[in-house]
């Protein structure tokens, strides 16, 4: 799968915790409120913001298995802040060829963050088949549905956000990637199974104080255009250029739309406590 920096995904960890579904939130929580321990996958986790995110507001013991490809990322997620009552295994699996062994074992909750955008149709069909054969919920925040909002307007916005949103339909490594419309098919597909859902929109929300994380969307979204090859280059540059003018003359703001998710079986399996928890799975 396509990686991000560290320092990309430190910048955005606010603006997500600020977007974050109560709502949805608290849907996943309560799924597990009566569980101690509780065993909680997340996939990609990234430097473990799911993990930061959770964690405190789980009462009871928690045994997390932090998953993703990057060994650099998941080295900072193992170090990631956490309850004393969690204990925390980081392990290294390529989700594009190992799903299923990633949900392996003792687990009553997956989560994942900002990573259905970056997923197939087929890839997200094993998620859903493998969840449900499972019985597992799952809880997904921060799906990017396309929705961008820039203020003051300029002509060009409309032009290059649909070139950004046409760019988001790449490959992204699990094959063309669903982009703006994963989370609306990812509701469709585990209601069509069965599950009930919960969602709610969670934008971000970016001030015009919020000068660094303005000009890192900017730069990605001109970047994102010029690999698309529309609109000619000339045009992507001078958008830029005047977006970035108004950063500094304190005069933008943007609203970047994102969707959370919760998707539960109507009886949930309750993981394996003969198992040890302390033990991630063996097999990459």
């Amino acid at each position: 799968m396509s990686g991000f920096s560290a320092d990309w995904l430190a910048l955005r960890e606010p603006f997500d915790a600020a977007a974050r579904s109560r709502k949805v939130r608290e849907a996943a929580l309560a799924s597990v409120a009566d569980l101690d321990p509780v065993a909680i996958v997340d996939l990609a986790c990234g430097t473990g913001a799911g993990l930061r995110a959770l964690s405190p507001l789980i009462a009871t013991r928690q045994t997390w298995r932090l998953v993703d490809n990057d060994l650099s990322l998941l080295a900072r997620a193992a170090d990631s802040a956490r309850p004393e009552r969690a204990q925390v295994n980081a392990v290294p699996v390529d989700l594009v060829h190992d799903l299923e062994a990633a949900l392996d074992g003792a687990v009553d909750l997956v989560t994942t963050t900002a990573l259905l955008d970056l997923v197939s149709e087929p890839w997200l069909e094993r998620l859903a088949v493998e969840c449900a054969a499972r019985r597992l919920p799952l809880y997904a925040a921060l799906s990017y549905d396309g929705r961008v909002e820039l203020l003051p307007k300029d002509p060009s916005d409309a032009a290059i956000i649909a070139a950004v949103n046409a760019h988001q339909r790449t490959d992204k490594g699990f094959g063309p990637a669903l982009g703006p419309t994963a989370a609306a098919q990812a509701i469709a597909r585990f209601a069509t199974i069965g599950y009930f859902v919960v969602r709610e929109a969670t934008d971000w929300v970016i001030g015009p104080q919020d000068r660094e994380m303005q000009h890192a969307l900017l730069a990605g979204w001109a970047g994102a255009a010029q690999e698309f090859g529309a609109p000619h280059l000339d045009a992507i540059i001078a958008w830029l250029t005047r977006r970035r003018e108004l950063v500094a003359a304190g005069r933008s703001s943007m609203r970047v739309g994102h969707i959370d998710l919760f998707a539960r079986p109507t009886e949930m399996r309750r993981a394996a406590r003969s198992q040890s928890n302390s033990t991630s799975p063996s097999r990459r």
